[in-house]
């Protein structure tokens, strides 16, 4: 099939490639030239496992090509995907210019029946605004459907080629035909297509993703509860994951989440609920948990240096919000770093992968490491913001002979307690007893 999908953001690049990888033409667009030209020579722009491969062999065969000529490839496409930004506007509901302007675009460019897919996240309702931006300069056939995607960063290669379900919004019969062809080769093991209407569709994102940051969030409130009753979070969250009701997975207390969706999607859902007369209570709690649990390491840290940071130096190791990733949206450490280096603590830090980021968004608030031992040199404390794999089993005679004091703040409980303990650390992690 020939496929365009508009915008080549972490949804478009990952959507577009992986669609070129079962053999239909997908031709990217973006209004970018330099990151065009970027991809077009061969090289990725974001960090996402397994991607950069199947990106440099689809691009070799010429499945995958890259533009920003809108009108040249657009009467040829059979479907168009709009995998194109959503932020938060000033009142935290999502902005609709990027995927508006581009469908008002659209309709004065368009040639026969085409399935135009929102791809993004985008508040319910949002299918009939961009059905009525291109009919307005397209009287031709169209049908414009709610395709969401449930993309785990670090992972979202196997989510996208092996998903647990592929969600997909429309009454129309003939783009459900459509479709249903499109994804035919990704759920051959049965994983099921759910049609739905498109404005149940574009609710299902995004009440799948603040239900899974209600689940982080109060585990993060358990584990408050069980720093002060002395009880143990890991064995809490064992006891009640073992309940298939509940589950085992997001049950891993924390210093909060970040990244891309969940903050979003949780401030939009909050905002669509207030423009039709409902008060979404959960959801403002979660969003107040968890701006708190993003300090609560600082706190912490506050408390062993009796309030008296000036001065103190601290490695950090782990800056993007999750591992495997290079993407440092709304990531604790971020608002770590902000805190700490305010009451005067100067932090070297390491992340495999985020560094350029970090450095584009703050530049030398902090120092860069090129190891994560180069980090301790020196260094009063180390804090774990990062879960990467490579930080869960270090050379703990190493970091002891570097840092200045053998202490550990963890804010991903990466190691045993009573292990740390054994080796002479003070170990001070998220829910579990010192």
């Amino acid at each position: 099939m020939k496929i365009t999908v508009i915008g080549t953001g972490y949804v478009g690049l990952v959507t577009g490639t992986c669609f070129a990888e079962t053999g239909n033409k997908v031709t990217c667009i973006d209004i970018d030239k330099a990151k065009v030209d970027k991809l077009s020579s061969g090289q990725i722009t974001i960090y996402e496992p397994g991607l950069e491969k199947i990106f440099l062999r689809n691009t070799k065969e010429g499945r995958l090509v890259f533009t920003t000529n809108l009108e040249e490839v657009l009467e040829a496409s059979e479907i168009i995907f709009l995998a194109l930004p959503t932020p938060p506007g000033a009142d935290g509901s999502a902005d609709l210019k990027y995927v508006l302007g581009v469908a008002d675009q659209m309709g004065k460019l368009m040639k026969g029946y085409k399935v135009v897919v929102n791809k993004s996240t985008v508040p319910v309702g949002t299918a009939d605004k961009v059905r009525e931006a291109i009919a307005k300069n397209y009287k031709g056939a169209f049908d414009v459907v709610s395709n969401p995607e449930f993309l785990r960063e670090g992972v979202a290669v196997e989510d996208f080629m092996k998903p647990d379900r592929v969600v997909i919004g429309t009454k129309s019969e003939q783009a459900k035909k459509v479709m249903t062809e499109l994804y035919a080769p990704y759920v051959r093991q049965g994983n099921p297509l759910i049609f739905m209407d498109e404005r149940s569709s574009e609710l299902t994102k995004y009440a799948a993703n603040s239900f899974l940051a209600t689940k982080i969030s109060f585990m993060n409130e358990i584990a408050q509860l069980c720093e002060r009753m002395g009880a143990d979070v890991d064995m809490v969250r064992r006891g009640i994951g073992s309940d298939d009701r509940i589950g085992k997975r997001f049950l891993f207390p924390g210093i909060g989440y970040g990244g891309s969706c969940f903050p979003k999607d949780v401030q939009a859902l909050v905002k669509s609920s207030n423009e039709v007369n409902y008060d979404f209570e959960i959801l403002k709690a979660v969003e107040k948990v968890n701006a708190l649990q993003k300090l609560h390491l600082v706190n912490k840290i506050n408390t062993y240096f009796k309030n008296d940071l000036q001065g103190k130096k601290i490695a950090l190791w782990g800056l993007a919000f999750k591992p495997n990733t290079d993407d440092i949206r709304d990531a604790p450490a971020i608002d770590m770093i902000n805190a700490l280096t305010a009451a005067g603590a100067i932090i070297t830090a390491y992340d495999p992968e985020a560094m350029p980021n970090v450095k584009n968004k703050i530049g030398d608030k902090i120092k860069y490491a090129s190891n994560q031992y180069e980090a301790l040199a020196g260094a009063d404390i180390l804090v774990i913001a990062t879960e990467w794999s490579e930080f869960r089993t270090p050379d703990f005679e190493r970091i002891g002979q570097l840092l200045l004091s053998k202490v550990i703040f963890d804010g991903r409980n990466l190691f045993e307690v009573a292990k740390l303990q054994q080796l002479g650390y003070q170990y001070i992690s998220i829910g579990r007893p010192k």
